[in-house]
């Protein structure tokens, strides 16, 4: 019996309005239940956790949005939305009311250790709580990890977990990664971009922080029917006006976004 079919015998709620996945973060259980009332959250919210002793808080998440990135969550059962989570050796402080946490990305975290040439220097253009920075730190021999975040709270937990991974070669940076490249010219043998939509409009930034040679990981999203010309034709228009030369590495396709949409990464060398 399928998690979706033993929450459905136990609170009499057709499967049919139940989600068949959910992602847990540390103790937290993320799910969404759009088509549900608050009486029937709040029962399945109490179900998870008799069927899953290993999770202290429930949370339905609705959206994430914004700049920054926010995700709106509410508790349905338990209490508490902070939590230590590990992934790959790795721990991660967050507040799952704050921050996001994207578990999807776990293989591109793991494709990208085994690139990375020791006495690199990385740049980090978007670290949230590390998602990237932290494993790179740990698991490789880079010299030296630039670690930028806009997000405040992001910043801080990123802080928090350099510290809680006991890291001395990351430097955290709180603020616009455009005003901060200001500070890096010509710096980075490696330059992760792992914010999306709208990565495009930082690739500038991205080129003037990079050395010759530098590799850029350029993620985004793209409705199908745009593969692979549209993002294609922005990294040309943009290094062309740069006058950066380049050569695409890898056109890679991360995970599915929304129905017809793809996140993506393209890897690419600039000279």
């Amino acid at each position: 019996m399928t998690f979706k079919q033993k929450l459905a015998k136990a609170t009499s709620i057709s499967a049919g309005k139940l989600p068949s996945s959910y992602q847990i973060v540390g103790d937290v259980l993320l799910i969404k239940l759009p088509k549900l009332k608050p009486q029937q959250k709040q029962k399945i919210g109490q179900v998870i956790l008799q069927l899953l002793p290993y999770v202290r808080t429930v949370c339905e998440i609705k959206e994430v949005s914004g700049e920054l990135r926010e995700p709106t969550v509410s508790t349905i059962a338990g209490n508490g939305t902070a939590t230590v989570h590990k992934e790959n050796d790795v721990l991660y402080k967050i507040d799952v009311s704050k921050v996001m946490f994207s578990k999807g990305n776990l293989s591109e975290r793991k494709r990208l250790l085994g690139k990375i040439k020791d006495g690199e220097t990385i740049i980090d253009m978007f670290a949230g709580i590390g998602y990237f920075s932290l494993p790179i730190a740990k698991f490789t021999k880079a010299k030296e990890i630039i670690s930028i975040e806009k997000n405040p709270t992001a910043y801080n937990f990123l802080t928090d977990n350099i510290a809680l991974n006991k890291i001395t070669n990351i430097i955290a940076i709180q603020g616009d990664c455009k005003i901060a490249a200001r500070s890096f010219p010509a710096k980075a043998d490696r330059i992760l971009m792992g914010y999306f939509p709208g990565t495009e409009k930082f690739l500038g930034a991205a080129l003037w922080m990079a050395k010759p040679g530098c590799v850029i990981h350029f993620h985004n999203i793209y409705p199908e029917k745009d593969l692979w010309k549209k993002p294609m034709s922005q990294i040309d228009e943009i290094c062309s006006a740069f006058k950066k030369k380049y050569r695409i590495i890898l056109r890679k396709k991360v995970k599915s976004f929304s129905p017809k949409k793809w996140h993506v990464v393209i890897d690419f060398t600039v000279s």
